[in-house]
């Protein structure tokens, strides 16, 4: 197995299936995919075993009971699941173009990560991206896209650049190449040299301090902001609260100021009390 796909989901069934499709459809096949759902009740189990039907893809579905936003703590459980020499998060709310995972894989290099970005789309632009123009295409074109509600404005170029333009644009762009937890791909290797994500953290930066750690190891990155393309589906985001913030943004300094490589609270401690449970 080259690739592992891991992508988190909670409670939102109808934009995971998109998501599923989407990598269905990819050019490049040689992948697994690895969800990591942070407590959602029997409708998104149901909705996976409807794709894995449907699809005839098996999914590994790496699930723990809900308490609250726990997302580093899943993702590191489904790295644990996962077998990938090489590894890539999006999330469950994001639609991928047919040749992601392929940009990804051709682009990827030992030292670096790789860093992308995504297009957010109106709700009503959402409702309308299904499997049928995630199949053909048609969801990433620009004109069914404004047919279907997105506004055009400066921001498509994401969607249509190509060639010299594309290099340019990631070159020129002011977005520096982080971690970013819907669109980033790195090697198993460095992740888990780093000792995964810190699950002390919830939302708000939570996937950037990963980056920071890595950085701190001397792994780089790579800008491919206008060339691994996915969507991003519109939705609430009613668990934040700024008590998440403030707590992340402390561990962050923390993690510039003393320039850590490695967290205390990854996943080797997750293993161990995984070891625990079973005594």
């Amino acid at each position: 197995m080259q690739l592992s796909v891991i992508f988190s989901t909670y409670n939102s069934p109808e934009w995971m299936l998109k998501t599923l499709w989407s990598l269905h459809y990819q050019t490049f096949q040689d992948f697994e995919i690895v969800i990591a759902d942070d407590g959602s009740g029997p409708d998104t189990k149901a909705a996976i075993e409807q794709f894995e039907a449907a699809s005839g893809r098996t999914i590994k579905h790496v699930w723990q009971p809900d308490d609250g936003f726990q997302k580093t703590r899943i993702l590191n459980k489904a790295l644990i699941a996962s077998e990938g020499e090489y590894i890539l998060f999006t999330d469950g709310d994001c639609v991928l173009r047919k040749d992601f995972l392929a940009v990804h894989m051709e682009r990827r290099e030992p030292g670096y990560f790789l860093s992308g970005g995504y297009f957010k789309l109106p709700m009503e632009t959402s409702k309308a991206v299904n499997r049928e123009n995630i199949e053909s295409g048609q969801a990433f074109e620009l004109d069914w896209l404004v047919e279907h509600g997105l506004e055009k404005t400066h921001k498509t170029m994401k969607l249509t650049a190509s060639g010299m333009k594309e290099k340019l644009l990631n070159a020129l762009t002011p977005t520096k190449a982080t971690w970013n937890g819907h669109n980033v791909s790195g090697w198993r290797s460095d992740i888990f040299a780093a000792n995964g994500f810190d699950e002390r953290m919830q939302y708000g930066g939570e996937d950037r301090e990963l980056g920071e750690r890595l950085f701190n190891r001397g792994i780089k990155s790579k800008q491919i902001r206008y060339s691994a393309i996915c969507l991003h589906l519109d939705h609430a985001r009613g668990y934040v609260t700024q008590e998440m913030r403030d707590k992340n943004a402390t561990i962050r300094a923390t993690t510039k100021r003393k320039k850590l490589t490695e967290t205390a609270y990854g996943i080797k401690q997750a293993i161990e009390r995984s070891a625990t449970d079973l005594q």
